[in-house]
């Protein structure tokens, strides 16, 4: 079964934008990684909510090496500054169990 990571980032509403826009150029880093499935930005309804960058992987190893990566590192370069953000962020891992699609 897959392997799925979740970061939930505590953005400030006045930094919003230009973290979307920071991922948008980052499409393709992660991507290119053996055993990489997909990977979501998800924007909170609430302003004071969490983004979460949830990616999916084959296996906990394919994560695990995707960490270790070159690519990893270039992505993480020149993070936002630290006013960005309400705290720091909650980095969870989940092995998924049951997944379901839609019927045909």
């Amino acid at each position: 079964m897959h392997y799925v990571v979740a970061n939930r980032i505590p953005v400030l509403p006045e930094f919003r934008e230009q973290f979307e826009e920071r991922f948008r150029n980052r499409v393709g880093q992660a991507e290119k990684q053996p055993g990489f499935v997909r990977m979501e930005i998800l924007r909170p309804e609430n302003p004071e909510g969490y983004y979460v960058v949830q990616t999916h992987w084959e296996s906990k190893d394919a994560f695990n090496q995707w960490v270790g990566s070159e690519d990893f590192k270039a992505a993480h370069r020149n993070p936002m500054p630290a006013e960005a953000f309400r705290g720091p962020g909650e980095l969870e891992r989940h092995e998924v169990i049951i997944s379901a699609e839609a019927a045909q």
